[in-house]
């Protein structure tokens, strides 16, 4: 029987346990965008006994950018200390990747001075023309190039919590009545292009997509439409399939009484790919991230707000584990 502390081989890299740490904000980076010494600190003290480390989601261009001090990975000019963050945690055998992101109508003029984007109009947001597609596109591509050159395990395109690449797939944010809305295919191309274009920039690299599985609601994205599309991105080239909350976010109040409250999703993922799964939802007892990958549940568990509250939450939980 599988368990929690069982290596996990993919794409040549062979993860330690099946513990992840999933890509969480912290807003530690410069205003520009750029690593700072804290933020490097940060995941260095959380990096120790974890099987897949993702850094927080990283904006790939300027008026995608959601909060002040976000991590960026839009410019060359970052790559530096993109680099820097990376080789501080080579020396834990943690393979560590990298998210990218557009905020898309969730993004503020506030915040980055452009009028904010997204399929369809919504709010404050214009609708992107098709050649602007194309371009952001190309910006996620280049963002995928600046991480390998950074010396990342690979990347996770985000596509959940009703960012840009979620509000295409979602028919609840994504009214358009070209190719690139409408019918399911239709939603699923502008991401599926992207994931084309980010694979040849990762090469034999790690290459994850964070699911937006589920919008919590009857109009919107179901999970049904959720396997369907990751049966094409594991067609697509995917490696690990991170599954979480679609335009209802990432905690939702209606599933936050119980541990593992997105794992339900994650399961019916699993059926239809051959492909790792990460299951989340709130989960911080170990012994139940345990009994979810034996029994076969998920592939693996990502453990967030625990690991941020304490960071030996996996060395302590690798320990308590092995002694029982």
């Amino acid at each position: 029987m599988v368990d929690l502390l069982d290596p996990l081989r993919v794409k040549g890299l062979i993860l330690k346990n099946r513990i992840v740490m999933p890509p969480m904000q912290n807003l530690l980076a410069t205003t520009e965008g750029a690593v700072t010494n804290n933020l490097i600190e940060h995941y260095v003290r959380r990096s120790k006994a974890i099987g897949l480390l993702i850094v927080e989601h990283s904006y790939v261009s300027l008026e995608g950018k959601l909060r002040k001090k976000q991590l960026g990975i839009y410019d060359d000019s970052l790559v530096p200390g993109l680099k820097k963050l990376s080789s501080s945690l080579q020396g834990t055998d943690t393979p560590v990747v990298i998210q990218i992101t557009h905020g898309g109508r969730t993004s503020s003029m506030d915040i980055t001075g452009a009028e904010p984007v997204a399929p369809s109009p919504s709010g404050d947001a214009r609708e992107l023309q098709v050649e602007e597609i194309n371009a952001l596109t190309e910006n996620f591509a280049m963002a995928a190039e600046r991480a390998i050159k950074a010396g990342f395990d690979g990347v996770e395109v985000h596509g959940a919590h009703g960012f840009l690449l979620n509000q295409f797939f979602s028919p609840l944010a994504n009214k358009r009545q070209d190719k690139y809305g409408g019918t399911l295919e239709n939603r699923m191309r502008f991401p599926l292009e992207v994931v084309e274009r980010v694979k040849e920039k990762v090469g034999g690299k790690l290459l994850l997509y964070r699911l937006g599985s589920d919008d919590l609601d009857s109009s919107g994205t179901r999970i049904e439409d959720s396997q369907k599309f990751a049966v094409k991105l594991e067609e697509a080239g995917i490696d690990i399939i991170d599954v979480s909350g679609g335009l209802c976010g990432s905690m939702p109040a209606q599933l936050q009484r119980t541990q593992g409250y997105f794992i339900p999703q994650a399961e019916q993922i699993k059926k239809v790919v051959d492909i790792p799964v990460i299951g989340v939802g709130g989960i911080k007892d170990p012994k139940y991230a345990n009994t979810l990958i034996q029994e076969e549940k998920v592939d693996l568990v990502a453990v967030g707000r625990a690991l941020l509250k304490d960071p030996d939450w996996a060395i302590n939980a690798v320990k308590m584990l092995k002694a029982n």
